[in-house]
């Protein structure tokens, strides 16, 4: 569903993505892990055709985002970290401009974004102007918005930002309803504990390049550890001498 080949991206004399190779099935809910400045927002943005890369390419459920821009970005949704709003607009009206932008079908609208709106417990504030909101609330409309148009994939940065223990329970059971029902995750986060209950497979990213991925276990092997804390593996592999090894290992 989601296909990286040799991607890289520089910025002058940096190289903050640098020959990176991902295939990511459908249905999986994939983390993307790594210190700060590794390449994860680059990344982020190159898969959702918001830069181009220098070199390789991306690819949407088959669709090229070079060449087919438009198609392949109809396939995703997005769930930024901080939410970025019209905040003079209300939950309701905010979701109708996101619908129209997807060119979401006007008769079903409405039923699904009542639906969405009281999936994220903001149904009673659906007629409140969003500067009213909450940042918690912010989010959980975002995410609203992001699913308004029933992507085949979701790239979510930090999806837990802002939100309380039980909303965080809410949006890990509702991405794991969706993988069931085939959508695709793409998850940066720096919440350790977070990739290691929700992911199926984990990549770490340090100094733009893939240096693991797998499965937690298979990231053990890779790391040689002997904890199966995702914590310990990760600083293990980040904190090695010579963290770089090469990898092709796509996910199956």
């Amino acid at each position: 569903m989601i296909e990286l080949k040799n991607i890289t991206k520089r910025y002058g004399d940096v190289v903050a993505v640098n020959r990176l190779t991902l295939s990511i099935p459908r249905g999986s809910i994939f983390g993307f892990i790594g210190p700060n400045g590794a390449g994860k927002t680059t990344t982020i943005k190159l898969l959702g055709g918001v830069i181009e890369p220098d070199e390789g390419s991306v690819h949407i459920g088959g669709i090229p985002m070079k060449t087919e821009p438009e198609k392949a970005k109809q396939l995703i949704g997005f769930i930024p970290d901080r939410p970025y709003l019209y905040e003079k607009l209300t939950g309701m009206e905010f979701l109708k401009f996101t619908a129209d932008l997807y060119r979401v079908n006007e008769a079903g609208f409405t039923a699904k974004a009542e639906t969405l709106l009281k999936r994220f417990s903001l149904y009673d504030w659906k007629d409140e102007l969003i500067e009213a909101y909450s940042h918690g609330m912010k989010q959980r409309l975002i995410m609203s918005a992001a699913l308004i148009h029933d992507p085949q994939v979701m790239v979510v940065d930090e999806p837990m930002v802002g939100l309380d223990p039980a909303g965080i329970r809410m949006v890990k059971d509702l991405f794991r309803e969706l993988a069931a029902q085939g959508v695709t995750f793409f998850i940066s986060t720096h919440t350790l504990s977070i990739a290691q209950e929700l992911c199926d497979h984990i990549g770490i990213i340090q100094k733009g390049r893939l240096i693991a991925t797998g499965s937690l276990n298979d990231l053990i092997i890779q790391a040689n550890a002997t904890s199966d804390d995702l914590e310990a593996v990760f600083l293990k592999l980040t904190l090695e001498e010579n963290p770089y090894h090469p990898h092709e290992n796509l996910l199956k």
